[in-house]
């Protein structure tokens, strides 16, 4: 069977798909690190070449055995490495100078370990570069492609259950976790083709291997687990090209970490970094984020069976009214509708079954068994209305008895016929012979209905997904150069004012008595705040004052402040005072941009005040994005319904919000090289027909400070 990829640029067909194979450190002990590999290979009818490299044997495993890499007669597609770390540079190097085209590297003892663990990886990483060799590892327990039995690894979970054929691609940074799952999606029946551990990622990493997972015409369904990414730019490239060939992705991200509320002090700049923006990454592409083994497991079969909801409306059938009871509360909770069957299906329903209940859930009562006709016809009632994107059936061990199995098939396999775009999910408890055989007809068989309803809930949103457009960048904006200097929070509003971002009315005033002016141009009340370019936090010196509301009060009120500005930060250049006008009511929220160490510039909106604070309600994305990407960023804070005009409460505009994070997002990006974090807090949103205003401003540019001139 082949199992080529045709593509010019790849590089990983020969790493997947050797014809040539060899196992340098190949033991004969086939339980020992260098001969399972050897070993299952062959057991799993390997058709390629496979080489024995092992200095002091002649034979290994009944192969013969070659004293090293020159010596092979013939050429190597992959090569396994499993010699003492001391050793691994020496071999790689005479592997490129032999011209093998990749290798799997299982030695331990490199970055993981030590100063100089470090330095031999890092040849290694020079190796791939120069000789265009692609390498896995170091620190890894392999690869394998279980479509042409090529098993470069030493884990042991082979041995207890060879991988079965599927459309699965797996790849984890942790070996023994990725082993761990291969095993238990065996046991599942969940068909992996490709699986691939990449360990210390001295060259081939998480995000490059998930992208050709996407590129592969075989496979529909990618499972990625990573502690960390490298390189953000190719896996934010890698899920775009996933969502745009509707391929699921079930990403676990270990190392999660709560955001304190010690972190919120300073805003964007802690809050960035965060696990928070690895989620905001997963939603903004559609990604699932997995929080356990058993929730990836349950995702990834779902997904194999490769239907996904039209909708989000979901039709409960129970043989228990108990559990349909339960089965609604969980789909509530998860946000799915349990929309209630039509007046004229309930009517039909119950002339079938008069002491069913027949609403959504349907309690078709173990009675329906009796007579397996109620079953059909219950079913074909709840689909024939089209209302439903799932529907999942309680049968428990009903289904299970084998005088049952094969007319239960029959009626599923015939409802799915007519009805191919619903998703039919089943919680059957049997044996696994019996399970397989649903399995078989098209169905996913759940034991415990509440994660068929969460698997619903997870397919569902990745259709959610699909039918968006894929997240690639808006189009910049065009803005000059940012001042490599200390930028005042005048300043800073004019520069982001010119990329559409809205402000207050304010002006700069020097002196006491052009204070008062602005004022009273403005008219009161209004505020008073020190402008400098080196004092970020005024909160911190009583920088401000409020709710001024004559010309003596703006006059002692400059006076105030700068003062205080001079006894805190006696080497401040002080501009003067901003005046504003007073800005009451409306809600308060945090916008900010952030130079994030793995994925650039990213953008975090949320609720302000308290909920920043104690809750921490924000939500981050990549920029840039548009304004479809905003809205959802809002709908995903917990406040949200203060925005949407909850109670009877004014509903502010939110098409102009959206507008105006997308707006910052495309600031961020087109300043991505010198801008270090931008913040508009608050930005108060107001009722519709009073728009929303920022109130302050900060933008802090990478670039070494120079102090302005005084």
């Amino acid at each position: 069977m082949t199992d080529r990829m045709p593509s010019s640029e790849d590089t990983l067909s020969l790493l997947l798909n050797p014809t040539s194979v060899a196992i340098i450190g190949a033991s004969d002990d086939p339980t020992r690190i260098g001969g399972r590999p050897l070993r299952y290979m062959r057991e799993a009818g390997f058709k390629g070449q496979i080489y024995a490299v092992n200095a002091k044997r002649d034979s290994v495993q009944g192969l013969p055995a070659f004293r090293c890499v020159a010596e092979l007669p013939g050429p190597v597609d992959t090569a396994i490495i499993a010699v003492p770390a001391h050793s691994v540079v020496e071999v790689t190097k005479a592997c490129a100078d032999a011209n093998v085209k990749s290798a799997v590297i299982f030695s331990s003892g490199f970055a993981e370990t030590s100063d100089e663990g470090r330095r031999r990886q890092d040849q290694l990483s020079e190796i791939a570069r120069t000789a265009r060799m692609r390498i896995v590892g170091p620190n890894c327990l392999g690869i394998y492609n279980s479509v042409v039995g090529f098993f470069a690894t030493f884990s042991s979970t082979i041995e207890g259950m060879r991988p079965t054929p599927g459309r699965v691609g797996l790849v984890s940074q942790s070996g023994a976790y990725g082993s761990h799952l291969s095993l238990l999606a065996t046991l599942r029946g969940i068909g992996i083709r490709f699986w691939i551990t990449t360990g210390n990622e001295c060259d081939l990493d998480v995000s490059e291997t998930l992208g050709w997972m996407a590129k592969h015409p075989d496979i529909s369904v990618i499972v990625a687990c990573a502690e960390g990414v490298r390189d953000g730019d190719r896996l934010l490239a890698s899920l775009a090209l996933a969502h745009e060939r509707h391929k699921p992705v079930i990403f676990q991200k270990m190392g999660r970490s709560k955001v304190g509320a010690d972190a919120v002090q300073s805003h964007t700049a802690s809050l960035a970094g965060t696990d928070a923006v690895y989620e905001g990454v997963f939603r903004q592409y559609g990604v699932y984020r997995a929080r356990s083994t058993e929730e990836m497991l349950d995702v990834t079969y779902a997904a194999t069976f490769d239907t996904l909801p039209t909708n989000r409306r979901i039709g409960l059938m129970s043989i228990s009214g108990g559990v349909g009871v339960q089965m609604a509360d969980e789909a509530v909770e998860l946000g799915l509708e349990v929309t209630p069957m039509s007046d004229g299906a309930q009517a039909r329903l119950k002339a079938l079954l008069p002491y069913a209940s027949p609403r959504n859930p349907v309690d078709i009562t173990a009675q329906a068994f009796n007579n397996l006709d109620l079953v059909k016809a219950n079913l074909d009632v709840m689909l024939e209305g089209g209302i439903y994107g799932a529907i999942v059936a309680f049968f428990t061990f009903v289904a299970a008895a084998e005088a049952i199995v094969e007319p239960i098939q029959k009626i599923l396999r015939d409802a799915k016929k007519r009805h191919p775009d619903c998703l039919l999910i089943l919680s059957i408890v049997g044996s696994p012979e019996v399970i397989q055989r649903y399995e078989d007809a098209g169905f996913p068989v759940f034991e415990d209905p509440i994660r068929a309803i969460r698997a619903v809930d997870a397919l569902s949103r990745f259709r959610e997904r699909f039918m968006d457009r894929a997240p690639l960048p808006p189009i910049e904006i065009a803005l000059t150069p940012l001042p490599p200097v200390p930028i005042s929070e005048y300043r800073a509003k004019q520069i982001l004012a010119q990329a559409g971002l809205p402000f207050n009315k304010e002006y700069l005033a020097s002196t006491a008595t052009e204070a008062v002016s602005a004022a009273t141009e403005i008219g009161f009340p209004v505020a008073v705040k020190v402008a400098s370019p080196n004092i970020q936090h005024k909160t911190e010196i009583s920088g401000f004052e409020l709710g001024l509301t004559g010309p003596d009060d703006v006059r002692r009120a400059f006076i105030a402040v700068t003062s205080r500005a001079r006894r805190t930060h006696a080497d401040a250049y002080i501009e003067g005072v901003l005046v504003s006008r007073m800005v009451t009511g409306g809600i308060e929220t945090i916008l900010g941009a952030h130079h994030d160490p793995t994925f650039g510039q990213v953008v975090m909106f949320g609720l302000g005040g308290i909920f920043v604070e104690t809750i921490e309600d924000v939500s981050f994305r990549v920029a840039p994005f548009g304004d479809d990407e905003a809205h959802r960023m809002m709908r995903e804070l917990k406040g949200f319904p203060l925005l949407d005009g909850t109670r009877g409460g004014p509903r502010c505009d939110l098409d102009r919000l959206a507008a105006v994070i997308s707006s910052l997002s495309r600031f961020a990006a087109t300043h991505a090289g010198s801008l270090q974090s931008t913040e508009l807090n608050p930005l108060v949103v107001l009722p519709t027909e009073h728009d929303l205003v920022a109130l302050d401003a900060l933008i802090v540019t990478r670039q070494e400070p120079v102090p302005p001139e005084k």
